[in-house]
C-alpha cells in the first residue's frame, strides 16, 4: 500500500459521508490544504493526524504481515536450463 492508496481511501470515504474537504479537516483539527494533499498521496503527512482522519471517518488501519521478497528476485523462477534444453531439441 502507497501513500497514493491511502488517499484515495480517505477521498472515497469522504465522499462517501458526503464531507467536502473543509468539513474533513474541521473535524480533525487541520487545514484543508492538509486534507488536499493527503488525497493527492503526498508521502509526508504525519501518521498521527493520518490515523486520527482514518479515526474521524470511522476507518482502521490493519497491519499483516506477508513474506519479505528475497534481495535481487524481480519475478518467480525461471529454469533456464529447461529453456535450453528445449530450444537444443527443436534445432535437432
Amino acid at each position: 500500500m502507497t501513500a497514493r492508496d491511502v488517499g484515495a481511501i480517505i477521498r472515497e470515504r469522504r465522499r462517501k459521508l458526503g464531507l467536502d474537504q473543509g468539513a474533513l479537516a474541521r473535524r480533525v483539527g487541520v487545514g484543508r490544504e492538509w486534507i488536499v494533499d493527503v488525497e493527492k498521496g503526498k508521502p509526508r503527512a504525519g501518521i498521527e493526524l493520518v490515523l486520527r482522519t482514518l479515526t474521524v471517518l470511522g476507518l482502521s488501519l490493519g497491519v499483516s504481515e506477508k513474506p519479505a521478497p528475497r534481495a535481487g528476485k524481480a519475478g518467480p523462477a525461471i529454469d533456464l536450463d529447461r529453456i535450453v534444453d528445449g530450444a537444443r531439441r527443436t534445432r535437432r
